[in-house]
C-alpha cells in the first residue's frame, strides 16, 4: 500500500500562488471580485498541487453542510430507483449532494439511518415510502433540520411536509376498469393490510370500487403478499385455481401483477381473453412483459422532485404555498386488460 499523501491545505496553495488565503477562498467559493489574472492563477495552482477544499471545515465556518440525507425502503425496487432519480436531479440544480440511505424495508435500521444522518449535521432530511410511526416522530421532533416525507404521509401529524398521491382513489380507478369490462369476480393481490402507505389504502380502493357497484366484496379472492413477482404469482396461482376462480385480478403493484399474468398463462388461460390483469405503479416491468401490463402510472420521478424542491424551499427560508402535495397519477390501459387508452 503506498504512503498516505500529505494533505494540501488553503495555505499551501496560497503561499505557491504567492496570493493571500482569502484570495484562494474566492477564486474557490467563486465570488467574482478578484482579478482574471490572478484567478487563473490561483486555479492552475488548485489543479498541479491536487487541492481539495474541505467540505467538512467550510460546512462548520457556514453551519451548512450543502448536504441531504435521504432514507429510502428499498433502493432495488423500481419505483424508489426512479423516485430517487427525482430527487438528485433538483439537488444537483440547487447545488446539494445527496446522502442516500437504503433500510432494507427494517424498520429499526430505518430509524438508525435517519438517526445518523442527522447526527452528520445534514441541512435536510428526505424520508421515503415508510411508516410513519410514533418512533419516526420522536426522532423528527427533536431534528434542527427541516424534513419531508416522499410517497408517504404522517396519519397523526398530519402537518409535516409530504409529497404523494391518492392511493385509496387511485385503487378505486384501477378496480372500476375490470368492473366496466363486466367482472364480478374481481380477485386482488395485495400488501400487508399493516401497511398504512400502500397496502391497506389500495385494498380499501379495491373494496370501495365493488361497494359503489354494488358487488358483494367475497375475502376468498383477496390474497396478500409482500409485493414481490413470486408472492403474486403463487397468490395468482391459488385464485385461479379455485371453483368460482376470478375472471379479473387487480395487484397492488406490477411485480405481482406480472405474476398473475405468468400463472394464468401457467395454467392455459389468455390474458385478458380470460382472465383481466390490472396492476399498479408503471414500472418498467410494464411493458417489458406480454401482453403489455394495463396499470396506474404513479409520477415516480416527479414525487421526488417536487419533495426535493420542496425541502429547498425549508432550507432557505423561502415561501411555502403548499406543504401537503397530492400529484395526479392516471389510468395507463394496454393489453392485459380488454378496455384500453382511447
Amino acid at each position: 500500500m503506498g504512503k498516505k499523501r500529505e494533505t494540501i491545505t488553503i495555505y499551501d496553495v496560497a503561499r505557491e500562488a504567492g496570493v493571500s488565503m482569502a484570495t484562494v477562498s474566492r477564486v474557490v467559493n467563486g465570488n467574482p471580485n478578484v482579478k482574471p489574472v490572478t484567478r487563473k492563477k490561483v486555479l492552475e495552482t488548485i489543479r498541479q498541487m491536487g487541492y481539495r477544499p474541505n467540505a467538512v471545515a467550510r460546512g462548520l465556518a457556514s453551519k451548512r453542510t450543502t448536504t441531504v440525507g435521504v432514507v429510502i425502503p428499498d433502493i432495488s425496487y423500481a419505483f424508489f430507483a426512479e423516485l430517487t432519480r427525482g430527487i438528485e436531479d433538483i439537488a444537483n440544480m440547487y447545488h446539494y449532494n445527496i446522502m442516500l440511505c437504503n433500510s432494507d424495508l427494517q424498520k429499526d435500521k430505518e430509524l438508525q439511518l435517519t438517526e445518523a444522518l442527522l447526527e452528520k449535521q445534514v441541512d435536510g432530511l428526505l424520508f421515503l415510502g415508510g411508516e410513519v410511526t410514533q418512533e419516526h416522530r420522536e426522532i423528527f421532533a427533536g431534528a434542527q433540520v427541516p424534513i419531508v416525507l416522499a410517497a408517504t404521509f404522517d396519519e397523526v401529524e398530519k402537518s409535516r411536509p409530504y409529497v404523494t398521491i391518492d392511493q385509496v382513489g387511485a385503487a378505486k380507478e384501477a378496480t372500476q376498469v375490470l368492473i366496466q369490462e363486466g367482472h364480478e369476480r374481481i380477485g386482488l393481490l395485495g400488501g400487508p393490510l399493516t401497511d398504512p402507505i400502500i397496502g391497506y389504502p389500495r385494498y380499501q380502493g379495491y373494496k370501495e370500487a365493488l361497494a359503489e357497484e354494488g358487488i358483494a366484496f367475497n375475502d376468498q379472492w383477496v390474497r396478500l403478499g409482500n409485493y414481490r413477482y413470486d408472492s403474486g404469482l403463487e397468490a395468482a396461482k391459488e385464485l385461479l385455481a379455485m371453483e368460482d376462480a376470478p375472471t379479473a385480478i387487480f395487484a397492488v403493484n406490477d411485480e405481482m401483477a406480472v405474476g398473475a399474468i405468468h400463472a394464468a398463462q401457467d395454467q392455459g388461460l389468455k390474458v385478458p381473453d380470460d382472465v383481466s390483469v390490472i396492476g399498479f405503479d408503471n414500472t418498467p416491468l410494464a411493458s417489458q412483459v406480454r401482453p403489455l401490463l394495463s396499470t396506474v402510472s404513479v409520477p415516480m420521478y416527479d414525487i421526488g422532485a417536487v419533495a426535493m424542491r420542496l425541502l429547498t424551499k425549508y432550507m432557505n427560508d423561502e415561501t411555502i404555498e403548499e406543504n401537503e402535495v397530492v400529484l395526479p397519477h392516471r389510468l395507463r390501459l394496454a393489453d392485459s386488460t380488454r378496455l384500453k387508452e382511447e
